[in-house]
């Protein structure tokens, strides 16, 4: 079983990220800087292609490197991650424990995180996909391919709409009938060494742009979407739920 780590990453003008994230397998670096420069080559025996495309976006960078992925599972990064060892291993194993799995979703080690930690193995559907984002999960690439999935481009870091594509990319994994199961495995850290490039915190816009993308998921559920979220995390967005909502239904124009 062949695995692949595709990477998304800004501005690197060497290959020492490959050693900062200790990748132990295939790798596919998507490079977003200011130069136009395709690099294949081998490290530590494993095969590097670094792709350094003069242009931003998440779902563009994502895309560049799924496209060019040709292992058997494949998983999708940050360049703020760091792999523990034997990833790979846990990943096959991971697999060989859930034959019915087409995306696995793992745990990532991290300090202070919202983010919900998986306790015990279970499968996942509809009603809990959204908590969980692509740099944890790994996936049949034959699987993803065959029915055609990709990250929507008007949505991350970079376009004009900046968070949603992993919840995208999870929702048309559901609706092409993939399988997907949760596992309580962390197989990476994620140490958030740089600020973000998109995220401003809990303003007008991220309300705004949470209703287009629970719109752009379901446009029958969207309206019941934008009012769970409102009631279950209006603390955070440090308002009442109707000032919550109201923005979010924005999205609906």
């Amino acid at each position: 079983m062949r695995i692949q780590v595709l990477v998304a990453a800004m501005h690197q003008t060497d290959h020492s990220l490959l050693e900062k994230m200790n990748i132990q397998t295939d790798a596919i670096i998507g490079n977003q800087c200011d130069r136009n420069e395709v690099e294949d080559f081998e490290w530590n025996g494993h095969r590097i292609k670094y792709l350094n495309f003069a242009e931003r976006g998440v779902g563009l960078n994502r895309n560049n490197a799924l496209m060019r992925a040709d292992a058997d599972i494949c998983l999708f990064a940050d360049d703020d991650m760091v792999y523990v060892d034997g990833y790979a291993e846990k990943i096959e194993n991971a697999f060989k424990a859930n034959p019915k799995a087409d995306v696995v979703v793992f745990n990532l080690i991290e300090r202070d995180s919202e983010r919900k930690q998986i306790k015990k193995a279970c499968r996942v559907g509809y009603l809990n996909y959204l908590r969980y984002g692509t740099a944890r999960i790994a996936f049949k690439l034959d699987k993803v391919k065959a029915q055609g999935i990709y990250f929507n481009q008007c949505f991350g870091g970079g376009t004009e709409h900046a968070h949603g594509e992993d919840n995208l990319f999870l929702t048309a994994c559901l609706n092409r009938g993939l399988k997907i199961y949760a596992v309580p495995m962390e197989i990476a850290e994620l140490k958030d060494e740089r600020p973000s490039s998109w995220n401003t915190g809990y303003d007008d816009k991220y309300l705004v742009d949470q209703g287009i993308l629970y719109k752009t998921i379901s446009r029958r559920w969207w309206r019941l979407l934008c009012l769970q979220d409102a009631i279950r995390r209006h603390g955070a967005y440090k308002r009442s739920i109707l000032a919550a909502y109201k923005l979010m239904s924005k999205g609906k124009k």
